[in-house]
C-alpha cells in the first residue's frame, strides 16, 4: 500500500521550541530579502542564492508554519496578513542577531575590547586598581567587567563563561581551569588593642588556642586556610561570628568580639593591633585561574599576558 505524503505542517503548537528555532532561524533573513523587494529573483540576487532554492525555502516555510505568507503572481510576490506579522517579529529577531554580533564583535577588538575580571573582596581597594592603571598605560581603550566575589563563586562563574579570570586564593587545581601562582600575601593575627596579646608584636598561632574567632563563612577560601592553619598549630578555632567581608571582621575584632587572621588592610584600621604570625607560616598564595581550552580575544590575553608579567610583583609594598 502506498504512503501519501502528509499534509500536515510539520510543526504544531506543542512542537518543542528548539525544534521552532531549528527550523525558522537559517530561512528569516531569506524570508525577509523576499518581503522587502516583493520579487523572488531580486531577492535572489541579493543573497546570492539560486531563485529555484530562495523559492523552495519560502514554499517550506509556508509549509511548516501552515499559513500562507505570500500572495504570488509569477516571480512577483506580496505579503499576507499573516505575512506582514510575520515579517514584522522577523525583523526585530534579525536586528536583535545583528546586535548580539556588533557586541561580541566590539568585546573582542584588541584596542577598545572588554574583559570580565573577577577577584577577591581583599585586593579591591588597593591590588586590582593599581594593576589596572598600570595596564591601561598601554591599553587605555580597553573595558572591563568587574567582579568581586569569593573564590569558589568566581571559579562557578569562571565555568560558566560569566569571566575571562580571576584572581583567587587558594590556587585552584581542577583539570578544567588553568592557575598559575602570582604571588604571596602574609596574613596576621589581629586582636583588639586592649587585647592580652596587643603588647606583642609576634606570635606563635597555638598561643591564640583559647581566643574566639570571628573568621569568614565556609566556602571562603580564607576561611579554608583559617581552619588550615589552626588545626596546623594543633587546634580547632572557636568560631564566634562569620562574615562576607574582611573589614567588616576587623570591625569585630575592634568591637572586642574575637581576633582573626587577616591579610594586611589597606589602610590602617583604629581599635586593632596586628601581630605577626611566626609559627606556622601563615601566608596565602594569590593566584590567577582561566578556563582550559577556551580561547582569549585580543584584550583578554593581552591582559592575561600583563598579570603573569606581574608574577612576584603582584601585591603592594
Amino acid at each position: 500500500m502506498a504512503h501519501e505524503r502528509s499534509s500536515q505542517p510539520r510543526l504544531s503548537p506543542s512542537s518543542y521550541e528548539e525544534d521552532i528555532r531549528a527550523v525558522l532561524a537559517p530561512r528569516l533573513a531569506h524570508f525577509e530579502a523576499v518581503a522587502r523587494h516583493e520579487h523572488v529573483t531580486r531577492a535572489a540576487q541579493e543573497l546570492g542564492v539560486p531563485q529555484s532554492t530562495l523559492s523552495r525555502a519560502m514554499v517550506r516555510l509556508e509549509q511548516d508554519l501552515g499559513v500562507a505568507l505570500f500572495a504570488r503572481k509569477g516571480r512577483t510576490v506580496s505579503l499576507t496578513p499573516a505575512g506582514r506579522t510575520f515579517l514584522g517579529s522577523a525583523e526585530r529577531a534579525l536586528a536583535e542577531v545583528e546586535k548580539a554580533a556588533d557586541s561580541v564583535r566590539a568585546d573582542a577588538d584588541p584596542a577598545t575590547g572588554k574583559v570580565a575580571f573577577g577577584f577577591l573582596h581583599t585586593m579591591g581597594s588597593e591590588t586590582v586598581p593599581a594593576l589596572l592603571r598600570a595596564f591601561r598605560a598601554d591599553h587605555p581603550r580597553v573595558r572591563f567587567q568587574l567582579v568581586q566575589n569569593y573564590g569558589e563563586a568566581m571559579i562557578e562563574r569562571l565555568r560558566a563563561g560569566g569571566l575571562d579570570l580571576c584572581l583567587t586564593s587558594p590556587v585552584p587545581d581542577a583539570p578544567d581551569l588553568v592557575a598559575r601562582r602570582l604571588d604571596e600575601q602574609r596574613l596576621r593575627l589581629v586582636v583588639p588593642e586592649d587585647h592580652r596579646l596587643a603588647t606583642r608584636r609576634r606570635i606563635r598561632l597555638a598561643e591564640a588556642a583559647d581566643e574566639k574567632f570571628v573568621t569568614l563563612e565556609p566556602g571562603y577560601g580564607l576561611r579554608r586556610i583559617t581552619d588550615d592553619l589552626c588545626a596546623e598549630a594543633g587546634f580547632t578555632p572557636r568560631v564566634a561570628f562569620e562574615g562576607e567581608e574582611a573589614e567588616t571582621l576587623r570591625g569585630l575584632v575592634a568591637a572586642g568580639l574575637g581576633v582573626a587572621l587577616l591579610p594586611p588592610p589597606a589602610v590602617a584600621r583604629p581599635g586593632v593591633v596586628e601581630l605577626t604570625v611566626t609559627a606556622p607560616r601563615a601566608a596565602r598564595e594569590i593566584g590567577v585561574a582561566w578556563l582550559d581550552g577556551h580561547p582569549d580575544t585580543p584584550p583578554v590575553a593581552a591582559f592575561k599576558r600583563f598579570l603573569l608579567s606581574r608574577r612576584g610583583h603582584l601585591l603592594p609594598d
